[in-house]
């Protein structure tokens, strides 16, 4: 009878430990976040507390991103679902207006809180209309519209930071402490970053460059870089031959000493370009899609962006 005793006491205990544990898993937030940048942000918010999903993971790129069954779960599930803007990841449109109102929605360009927007040049070679592709309706559409690689100036990574922290503090008032904590260190971690990357980049800021696609100006403006023009509108647009023999062109007239692929898309078209120029090849990821995902991500990202452009325009001519 004694042991008997024993026996259902310890189950109990194990029974309420295991119940407890329960209880505070389903408490953890549930915070789905779609893009590697700033999924590295939050998850830095939340050190400590949870780790936040990320949607588009591995080499996917927000511009092409099928949504699969187990992500869209994820995200269904979510408390805080945090996106930059519908002009970026156009897959999260029909997400948004499907969301309960029980779910939290962050459209971090959306957001008044210091996030800066930059119009979207209009055209790929940063030069008059005449030189961009005139059948591209889809360029015409975009003239109206911001630059959504917002992150890659750190005063708006500091931003996103600061709205993410004041977002997920009144979502989870239990873990407002440690959400605002790492908040405040994450931010003047960034600014330790912005300070190491504008001493690197000086000596390059006058050397002429031309990128993959228009993703960089709030990187080239933060840091003084002299971006010339782009190979292609839009990622997902395979650049014609007139508009080839134009960036080729521009490359001649400038003396642009880089041309800049990135991971994933067509490197035959750099090669297209740079063919009887002068112009080295080399390699920027404005998203971490060659990245592991987590907090050191954004950091990761950004210093690999500068020191790609330093290998590239410090090299002798």
């Amino acid at each position: 009878m004694l042991r008997r005793c024993s026996l259902s006491a310890a189950f109990s205990v194990a029974a309420a430990g295991f119940f407890t544990a329960t209880a505070i898993a389903a408490e953890a937030p549930r915070v789905v976040v779609t893009l590697k940048p700033v999924h590295a942000l939050v998850a830095g918010i939340m050190t400590g507390v949870a780790e936040p999903t990320l949607v588009v993971d591995g080499s996917a790129s927000p511009h092409t991103f099928t949504l699969k069954p187990s992500v869209a779960r994820a995200i269904n599930s979510a408390e805080v679902f945090i996106r930059v803007s519908e002009q970026l990841e156009p897959f999260t449109r029909k997400i948004a207006e499907a969301l309960p109102e029980s779910v939290t929605l962050v459209t971090l360009a959306d957001a008044n809180a210091g996030v800066k927007l930059l119009k979207q040049r209009t055209n790929g070679t940063f030069e008059p209309h005449e030189l961009a592709e005139h059948d591209d309706h889809a360029g015409h559409d975009r003239e109206a519209q911001h630059d959504a690689h917002i992150w890659l100036d750190p005063a708006n990574a500091k931003a996103i930071v600061e709205v993410v922290a004041k977002t997920l503090a009144a979502k989870y008032p239990a873990h407002a402490t440690a959400f605002n904590a790492n908040a405040t260190a994450l931010r003047a971690k960034i600014d330790a970053l912005s300070s190491e990357i504008e001493k690197n980049l000086a000596p390059v800021k006058d050397k002429p460059f031309i990128v993959f696609h228009d993703a960089y100006q709030y990187f080239e403006k933060r840091f003084g870089l002299a971006a010339a023009g782009s190979v292609t509108l839009s990622p997902d647009q395979q650049p014609s031959a007139k508009r080839l023999t134009a960036v080729r062109k521009k490359i001649a007239e400038l003396g642009a000493v880089c041309v800049f692929a990135e991971p994933g898309f067509q490197p035959n078209l750099i090669k297209a370009v740079t063919e009887g120029t002068k112009a080295r090849a080399g390699t920027l990821d404005p998203e971490g899609v060659a990245l592991t995902p987590g907090p050191d991500l954004y950091f990761d990202l950004m210093r690999g962006l500068a020191k790609s452009a330093i290998d590239c325009l410090a090299q002798p001519s």
